[in-house]
């Protein structure tokens, strides 16, 4: 008989004649299923969100300027309807520079006000997060902004329904992704429709990349263009818009590029409002207010009168700035981060060459540009680590490519090009009105790039003139000094405790690993001598160190090591090394991979093999993978030996 569990006690009394039972359910070793809501937070960007800690410092419009296009929108969004030809979508365009994204954070925050804002989606191509530059996290971001609305209670029921009914929505296509998470919600939610939002906002289209430049394994699908993701998420925005059920009116910014503009000019003309950030709006105006704000700071902190500077002065920066904000931010930012007397810093940006009389728009910030480049104590130094950091991305993805991740914190980066200590300071020193530098104690933040438009005069050659420098040169110094490093055991200098974690934890990860050893075969040959000279037993060693070989970075790294000594013309021999550190440190799977004609051996860990299987053989899509469960030294030679030969 089960005891009563109330069984010795008293003073109490029960009511009515329901009994609950209930079941305990322990969970030994497991986590318990995720929620929907926890599914869903894992597939979205949430630095894309207007009001993200991501954007804490992007430019927003101050007080009183850009007023006209900001109330034009505005206007559109709440008032669109009465029209004479009513449009549901607002293509935002104009030059670099000329304040969209500026304009279009305000906008957001204006309609978060006033409560009717439904959605942001802020693409960045320099975010420190890849997610801000993938379509992929477009719709589940979009959608998870519904589930937070108070105003969309029911909505949000059906988007979570949803993701639990398919948690594959998130890797199917975005249109997919728009009929579950988006349009079918919509049309089976009518409770208090009238209290709904109004407008999704996206800004920076033009900054989305294709979908491939994330993805950690090669890919036998064809490659997709930026321009193929872009016409992607717009034709699933104009399949939005044209469901009855769909309540919202979109806002979309971009630059003029080629794809966008056909597709907003002839594909969905119809559908747009367009607005072109011109000279009616006044620009001038605006950046006269802009000016005048920085000036009076300026004016406060060294005590100049409220004259400083003249009338003709500051007409003659607005002529320069050509309608581009960007021109007179970095003026700004330059004039409050520099030391000495601001009248003669200001003088300087008057005299720069190839402003007057020049019909190029972008000469004034060229010429801009290369005086603060100029400025710094090293400008070679300078604008090479700029180059590795920002234009060719070495720190972000395959050098030279398409194929991205998420920034490596300055901490690595910086450690990674130092000769010595001290030289990022060296570098960046005076830079300050370009380039944000995190807090030496600020361990995870990388570089961050105030505007692209400075990437842009880094790779054009006849912008930058006699500061350019060859892509070749850029990365051959990047594989150059990872070689270096391996041989002297990483930097140099003395390392805190916390140093020495954040340099070998980025050093051996697979995204390095793999943007040095995926170099080209004549990159790689070059190096022949250098890497027969590295200590493989010592790098193996300090390798796992940090990185336990049962984790799936540590084989990914070790895979791209092998596939890109294996798979070069004039393969190396490092027979001896491997079967001296590799083999019995890393057990007893192997795993080869054809690349390009010749094949690359990597072990796997002893516990990723599948449980009592003795000698197992599996072959898809060019890999090969045996399993051997005798642990010996020679069976790894041999199953090395065996996968060779099937080749």
């Amino acid at each position: 008989m089960i005891p009563s569990p109330f069984e010795n006690a008293s003073n109490f009394n029960i009511e009515g004649g329901t009994h609950i039972y209930a079941k305990n359910y322990n969970h030994y070793g497991e986590r318990p299923p995720k929620s929907s809501i926890e599914k869903l937070r894992e597939h979205i960007a949430a630095g894309a969100l207007h009001n993200s800690d991501e954007r804490c410092d992007a430019p927003k419009c101050l007080p009183e300027t850009r007023v006209a296009v900001q109330g034009e929108v505005v206007s559109w969004i709440c008032d669109g309807d009465s029209d004479g030809d009513p449009k549901e979508i607002m293509w935002v365009t104009g030059p670099a520079g000329s304040g969209k994204t500026a304009i279009m954070g305000s906008v957001a925050d204006t309609c978060h006000g006033k409560g009717i804002l439904g959605a942001t989606h802020f693409f960045s191509s320099f975010s420190g997060s890849a997610n801000r530059r993938s379509k992929r996290f477009l719709v589940p971001t979009l959608a998870y902004q519904f589930v937070q609305h108070q105003a969309m209670t029911q909505v949000a029921d059906q988007i979570l329904s949803a993701v639990e009914h398919n948690p594959a929505v998130f890797d199917q296509k975005l249109e997919v992704q728009l009929d579950q998470l988006v349009l079918e919600p919509l049309r089976t939610s009518r409770e208090g429709r009238s209290s709904w939002p109004k407008v999704i906002i996206i800004d920076g289209l033009d900054e989305c990349e294709a979908m491939q430049y994330h993805d950690a394994a090669p890919s036998n699908a064809p490659r997709r263009s930026r321009e193929d993701d872009q016409t992607e998420i717009l034709s699933v925005l104009k399949k939005a818009v044209s469901d009855p059920d769909f309540p919202f009116r979109i806002v979309i910014a971009s630059r003029p590029e080629h794809a966008i503009k056909h597709f907003f000019t002839d594909v969905v003309k119809s559908l747009t409002r367009e607005l072109f950030l011109d000279a009616k709006y006044d620009p001038d105006a605006d950046m006269l207010l802009f000016l005048e704000s920085k000036f009076a700071n300026i004016r406060r902190d060294s005590h100049l009168p409220s004259s400083w500077p003249s009338e003709d002065v500051r007409q003659t920066l607005i002529a320069n700035a050509s309608g581009q904000f960007i021109y007179v931010a970095t003026v700004g930012r330059f004039m409050e981060v520099s030391t000495g007397d601001p009248d003669k810093l200001l003088k300087q940006v008057l005299r720069l060459p190839g402003v007057k009389g020049s019909t190029n728009a972008l000469a004034p910030l060229d010429g801009l540009y290369t005086h603060i480049l100029n400025s710094s104590p090293d400008p070679p130094l300078s604008i090479l680590w700029l180059d590795l950091i920002f234009r060719e991305k070495c720190f972000e993805g395959i050098p030279g490519s398409s194929h991205r991740t998420n920034p490596r914190p300055a901490t690595f980066v910086r450690l990674y090009l130092e000769l010595y200590p001290g030289q990022a300071s060296h570098a960046f020193r005076n830079l300050n009105s370009l380039v944000s530098t995190p807090p030496i104690e600020n361990h995870h933040s990388p570089y961050h790039l105030y505007h692209k438009s400075l990437v842009e005069f880094l790779q054009d050659r006849s912008r930058s003139g006699a500061r350019y420098i060859e892509s070749k040169v850029v990365l051959e110094y990047f594989v150059d000094r990872y070689f270096q490093l391996w041989k002297s055991g990483g930097p140099r200098h003395s390392l805190s405790p916390w140093e020495r974690e954040a340099f070998f934890d980025n050093y051996f990860s697979q995204g390095i690993v793999r943007n040095v050893f995926f170099q080209s075969v004549e990159e790689l040959s070059r190096l022949d001598t250098i890497i027969l000279s590295c200590d493989v037993a010592s790098w193996v060693q300090q390798y796992l160190e940090y990185n336990p070989p049962q984790s799936v970075s540590g084989i990914s790294s070790i895979n791209y090591i092998f596939c890109g000594i294996h798979t070069r013309s004039n393969e190396l021999d490092w027979t001896t090394s491997r079967s001296e550190a590799w083999y019995p440190q890393m057990g007893n799977s192997t795993r080869v991979h054809r690349v390009g004609g010749a094949s690359c051996v990597t072990r796997l860990p002893t516990d990723a093999i599948p449980p009592k299987q003795s000698a197992c053989l599996h072959m898809s899509n060019d890999i090969v993978e045996i399993n051997l469960m005798a642990g010996t030294h020679a069976d790894s030679l041999i199953a090395e030996a065996v996968l060779m030969n099937i080749f």
